[in-house]
Parts: structure tokens; C-alpha cells; sequence
């Protein structure tokens, strides 16, 4: 795929796992996807990004450590803005809270980190110098990110306020999915939380990565020391397992089907 320099506002543009072992997490993705880590400088307080095989011009993610080592390690998923003040206010008013307040990122753009009204983390890119993730649905790349929740219509209301989305919903099996659209383009996904959750899950954000076989990469994560929380399992779309790192951060790998 080429080079991706430009995302719309409401869609999503870039992941970033904050681990509390950062170097524990450049050898499990660097195994796992291929990933190479790279520092963009001393002045960007040790935030790292991850790279294709380092190529340069294929940043697909980025890497930092956990400001508080009791923080579990997690990954957030971004989306872009025009205006991150803005969107500050509109997540306010829709019942939101502002974890880290909109703030320049030198010259790259600018950023900020929320809660929805029902308390799934998401964060959002204003971009300036830098748009987001360089390359995207190929294998190792961000391909599809999703919310899990169990109050989707509080949901739906929230993010059609600060993004503008508006949502389709599938039945089947009695399994309820919802994609969210915008501009009538599916962008993201949200998945209703049901008995398959532990009483006490809350809700999030899951990054999906491409992977062009989904069962190698579930045996090879758990080789570098991750673990498989769902199995490969087949869905209309393709494949898709559920992950965590060593650290415990979970991600979704999926293979599309052909």
C-alpha cells in the first residue's frame, strides 16, 4: 500500500501502547509484526515509534513508557481532529471527561486524551507536521479499531456528538454489531458487551492489526511470551484472534478473507 499522509476528522489515525517495559515490548513487536523501534529525539521524553522493518516513512505506531508503573499497560487508539480544543468541549458537553488536556506536540501537531461517557480512554490528533500512521490495512499495520461496551445507544449519542458518526447495526446469531460511519464510510466498530464478558469488564478501545495468518501469529505471540485470550476464531470478515502482550496489553490480529 502507499503511503498514507492524510486522515479525515472522526477517523481514526494512529495507536500507542503505553507499557510500563518498553524494552520488553520493542522485542515482542519487533517479533511478532517485524516492527523496528525509532526515537524521533531527546526532546520527545523517550517516546519511540514504531516503524515497518525501519523503513523510513512507514511509522505505524508509537511506543511510550507508563508514567506510573502500577499503570497496567494498554493501548489507546487516536482519532483526527480539526480542532482538538473543540472536540475538548464537545466531550464535555456529551458527558466525556478530559484525562490529558489538548497540548502541542512540537511541531507535529496537537493532542489530547479523553474518557467517553461511559469511560473508554480514546485520544485524539490534531495534525500539523505529522497526519497519523504512514501505512495502514497491510499485514503488521492498524487495520480496524473497535469500542466494547454495554450501553451502545449512550454510545452512539456520544460519538455522533464529537465525531459527527453515525452507525449501522448487524444481528446475527443474536450477536449485535455495530459499524460507525462517517460520510456514509465505515471507519470503526463497536460490539455490544454481553455474557462472553467478565461481570466487571469495563469498557475500551481495541486496536485491530493485520496479519496474513492468523493462527501463526497466535503461536508466535505466545513464543515471545504473549498470550492468546480468544483463539483463532472465524468471523464473516476473515480470522481474528485476541492477544496480550508479556506486559498485558490486548490487541486483535485479524486476516481478512481473500
Amino acid at each position: 500500500m502507499a503511503e498514507k499522509t492524510s486522515y479525515a476528522p472522526g477517523e481514526p489515525c494512529w495507536v500507542e501502547l503505553a507499557s510500563p517495559d518498553v524494552e520488553a515490548a520493542e522485542v515482542f513487536y519487533g517479533g511478532l509484526f517485524g516492527w523496528d523501534c525509532a526515537s524521533p529525539g531527546p526532546q520527545y521524553g523517550g517516546y519511540t515509534t514504531f516503524t515497518l522493518g525501519g523503513t523510513p516513512g512507514t511509522e505505524v505506531a508509537g511506543l511510550l513508557k507508563a508514567a506510573d508503573p502500577a499503570q497496567p499497560s494498554d493501548w489507546i487508539c487516536y482519532f483526527s481532529v480539526a480542532d482538538a480544543d473543540a472536540t475538548a468541549e464537545l466531550v464535555r458537553a456529551a458527558g466525556g471527561r478530559v484525562r490529558v488536556p489538548p497540548m502541542d506536540v512540537m511541531d507535529l501537531g496537537r493532542m489530547a486524551v479523553f474518557t467517553d461517557a461511559l469511560g473508554a480512554g480514546f485520544g485524539v490528533w490534531e495534525p500539523a507536521a505529522f497526519a497519523g500512521a504512514r501505512r495502514v490495512d497491510e499485514p503488521g499495520t492498524l487495520l480496524w479499531t473497535e469500542l466494547a461496551c454495554r450501553d451502545v445507544e449512550t454510545a452512539r449519542t456520544f460519538y455522533r456528538t464529537v465525531f459527527g458518526w453515525e452507525f449501522t447495526e448487524e444481528q446475527e446469531g443474536g450477536f449485535s454489531y455495530t459499524e460507525w460511519l462517517l460520510e456514509g464510510r465505515s471507519v470503526a466498530g463497536m460490539v455490544r458487551m454481553d455474557h462472553r464478558w467478565p461481570d466487571d469488564a469495563t469498557p475500551y478501545w481495541i486496536p485491530y492489526f493485520a496479519v496474513d495468518n492468523c493462527d501463526a501469529t497466535a503461536d508466535k505471540g505466545r513464543a515471545l511470551g504473549g498470550s492468546v485470550r480468544v483463539p483463532p476464531t472465524d468471523i464473516p470478515p476473515g480470522r481474528f484472534a485476541l492477544m496480550a502482550d508479556p506486559c498485558g496489553a490486548h490487541f486483535m490480529v485479524f486476516t481478512p478473507k481473500d
